[in-house]
């Protein structure tokens, strides 16, 4: 605790430690349910964030080819709770705030601002609209699974419906939060103070506005990605800004671990037999013989795979959807499903290596970050970029 907070009744300053143990969170010698430690200052919940708090330690980009441990400080309430033998860290705090600390952790803050006010508005956009499914399935008859696995397939996607006991989670799942660890830029405080409460809606209702890394030329549809819904606004659309060179931008909307990914545009990944067998049957629990081809079932506009079958010398199975092909295939995620395939040295039609020619960086859905940050560099305004990604969505103030 970097600032006085209360927590039982008791000021809290300095290191603490709590560890769960028996179905309860011990701290201090006693063990509890849950804790919620509040700045001092505060006399009423949100009534300004206050105080500072630093969790040491933790994991980002989980399960990516960038994942690491930082320390970070956030603002706000801290509440701890137990949630499957493990304690979960909730910080609390208003919408505005969050969305500062967002754009400043998914991207630097020295981009266009131009760039960094759509940021604002697609961002708070998503978190309004998870917010509302949240009630909607708390509200609902049935709890909704996010998987079908039937004779010979396994089809999985990871959405809204991971998270139940708070709104959204702080990694590359959600959302990049970050606290105000990297939150230090003040053309991101003006971005999100210009749009403040502005969002996109289509037909009425606030849109869930998702966006990724780089699309590779063409962005993806949600139900490639997601449930078997078609969403209106999130139409594959010609992307022709994100294939740039240009360091100068990358700098701009890449924190320096994304910098540290250079062939987001164009990338190939090389596995060879063993590699390939190892991770497929790793992944799912069972062993098809050495794999004779990896083949395209279903894909999307822009090329982004949504549904894989894997030949193996003993049986086949289908995998999906994208996030689920890109874990099996890769010990930290490949980039993206939008690739090709290409066997070599094949003895006996079993291929000794197979190569996947890729594009792209993310699941291609809705604005691509690096697009958008060549468009904001050329000239077009924060509106322009939104309508190029968000198919008849508009800007609305709430």
């Amino acid at each position: 605790m970097n600032n006085v907070y209360t927590a039982k009744g008791n000021e809290v300053v300095g290191e603490q430690t709590a560890e769960y143990t028996e179905g309860g969170i011990r701290w201090r010698d006693n063990v509890y349910q849950e804790l919620t430690f509040r700045p001092q200052e505060e006399s009423l919940p949100l009534k300004g964030v206050g105080g500072s708090f630093t969790l040491h330690d933790v994991t980002i980009g989980q399960r990516f080819h960038w994942e690491r441990q930082e320390s970070q400080t956030f603002q706000g309430i801290l509440k701890l709770v137990v949630d499957e033998d493990k304690i979960v860290a909730i910080n609390i705090l208003p919408v505005e705030d969050y969305l500062t600390s967002v754009i400043s952790s998914e991207m630097k803050g020295s981009c266009s601002l131009e760039f960094l006010k759509a940021a604002a508005v697609i961002s708070r956009s998503w978190l309004y609209a998870q917010m509302q499914r949240r009630q909607e399935k708390a509200d609902g008859p049935a709890p909704f699974f996010s998987f079908v696995k039937g004779e010979g397939e396994s089809i999985r996607w990871y959405d809204r419906e991971d998270h139940t006991i708070f709104d959204v989670c702080a990694d590359d799942h959600c959302q990049r939060y970050q606290g105000i660890t990297r939150a230090s830029n003040p053309q991101v405080a003006e971005a999100v103070n210009a749009t403040r409460g502005q969002v996109l809606m289509y037909e009425g209702k606030i849109c869930d506005t998702r966006f990724g890394k780089c699309c590779g030329g063409q962005t993806n549809e949600y139900q490639y990605c997601w449930e078997n819904i078609e969403v209106p606004y999130l139409r594959s659309v010609k992307d022709p800004f994100c294939n740039t060179h240009d360091t100068q931008i990358l700098r701009q909307v890449l924190n320096d671990y994304d910098l540290e990914t250079r062939d987001f545009y164009e990338w190939t990944e090389e596995l060879s037999q063993e590699e390939i067998h190892e991770r497929i049957t790793s992944h799912l629990k069972m062993d098809l013989g050495p794999i004779l081809a990896l083949e395209i079932v279903e894909k999307g506009p822009g090329g982004h795979i949504s549904k894989l079958r894997i030949v193996g010398k003993e049986k086949s199975f289908i995998v999906g959807k994208e996030l689920e092909i890109r874990r099996m295939l890769s010990a930290s995620t490949l980039k993206s499903s939008a690739f090709t395939v290409e066997t070599k040295n094949v003895r006996n039609s079993i291929p000794g290596r197979f190569i996947l020619h890729g594009h792209g960086w993310g699941h291609g859905v809705g604005l691509c970050q690096i697009g958008a940050a060549v468009m904001g560099e050329q000239g077009y305004n924060y509106e322009q970029i939104l309508q190029h990604y968000y198919t008849g969505a508009e800007i609305k103030g709430l």
